[in-house]
């Protein structure tokens, strides 16, 4: 059974630096995509940082040179390093994993990043 589980959001003031975790259990990186989105009031989820199943990267162009998604595979844990934050970037940011070979979608509980001064 798949679960995802992030940490590590919270209010940060303009310019400042926050990293969220996510926890994947039941989850073969090799058979799974993986990314973090975010939604902020009003406006729809967007996909902000992603891995293929080949291990490669994909970053929005609004997060770009800012943010940067790693993982570690041992502790099958995906995270996303948030540097130069803006309050635009304040929204709830999802960690989410898609099942390559069933095509089904798998969602964390999702974590606030406020970026306020």
């Amino acid at each position: 059974q798949v679960q995802l589980v992030e940490s590590g959001g919270g209010l940060v003031q303009p310019g400042g630096s926050l990293r969220l975790s996510c926890a994947a259990s039941g989850v073969i990186f090799s058979m799974y995509t993986m990314g973090w989105y975010r939604q902020a009031p009003g406006k729809q989820r967007e996909l902000v940082a992603g891995f293929t199943t080949s291990g490669g990267t994909y970053h929005a162009d609004s997060v770009k040179g800012r943010f940067t998604i790693s993982r570690d595979n041992g502790k099958n844990t995906v995270y996303l390093q948030m540097n130069s934050l803006k309050p635009e970037d304040t929204a709830v940011y999802y960690c989410h994993a898609n099942d390559v070979r069933r095509n089904l979608d798998y969602w964390g509980q999702g974590t606030q990043v406020t970026v306020s001064s």
